[in-house]
């Protein structure tokens, strides 16, 4: 197997492929002032296996259109989607966020939990936001500062890994600047990458390497994911996922 599909079939049988948990996701919602009668179009761009589009369709009349480049995430959607009584508010749609089928100002809502960092955070606002109507809301959450320092060896790994990675000011300075009204911000608490995320992975550790009969491809993905969780723990005072919810007003 490929880096990619090994790095596939560690995470589609995780509930999350990133932090979050289910009242993040409420609590984003929450900043928004919506019409409760009306039936909302809703996109969910790098949706992976769904949580977040699952709790969203649980807590938003209208429909969804779940997005992401892997066949396998949407298919482990679906599944779950269907087993909830949920599957005729979910479509689910093959492709990549940097090119979408969306006609313009379509949605009013598009979502992205954690994902953002893959087109980079002002490029993907400023391409979705043709396909989100005046009025309508962006909600993204993004690997963000905490601090305005923080110590050397964790600000050198996330500049290599991800050279947009920035306070939530700035971030917030990047909506204001392509056209929308900050409503809310938060960030993560611990418990959403720690509970809803890094746990849960570590309990799959044992089962992907037998599964994979201890190949050194699969050692060298779970030894990267325990690199990640060892950071995290070390420096998590410097660092979360930063959640943003914005109006969009032109």
């Amino acid at each position: 197997m490929t880096e990619l599909e090994l790095l596939l079939d560690f995470h589609i049988e995780g509930k999350r492929q990133g932090p979050g948990n289910t009242e993040d996701t409420i609590k984003a919602l929450s900043f928004m002032e919506l019409n409760e009668d009306k039936n909302l179009k809703v996109a969910d761009i790098g949706c992976g296996t769904g949580a977040q589009t699952i709790t969203l369709a649980k807590n938003i009349k209208g429909e969804i259109t779940a997005v992401d480049l892997f066949t396998e995430f949407l298919n482990e959607l679906n599944s779950r989607a269907e087993e909830l009584g949920l599957a005729h508010k979910i479509n689910t749609l093959k492709k990549s966020m940097d090119d979408l089928p969306f006609d313009r100002e379509e949605f009013d809502i598009i979502w992205s939990e954690g994902a953002v960092y893959i087109m980079g955070f002002e490029a993907g606002i400023k391409y979705w936001k043709e396909f989100l109507k005046t009025g309508g809301y962006l909600a993204v959450s993004e690997i963000t500062w905490l601090t305005n320092s923080r110590p050397v060896a964790i600000e050198e790994h996330w500049n290599s890994e991800y050279p947009e990675i920035d306070t939530a000011s700035s971030k917030i300075k990047i909506l204001e600047k392509n056209g929308f009204s900050p409503v809310g911000y938060f960030c993560l608490p611990e418990s959403s990458w720690i509970d809803s995320y890094y746990k849960p992975m570590e309990e799959r550790f044992d089962n992907f390497l037998k599964k994979h009969n201890y190949s050194a491809a699969a050692g060298q993905l779970i030894e990267k994911e325990k690199e990640e969780i060892r950071l995290y723990k070390k420096y998590k005072n410097y660092l979360s996922y930063g959640f943003y919810i914005a109006k969009k007003i032109r």
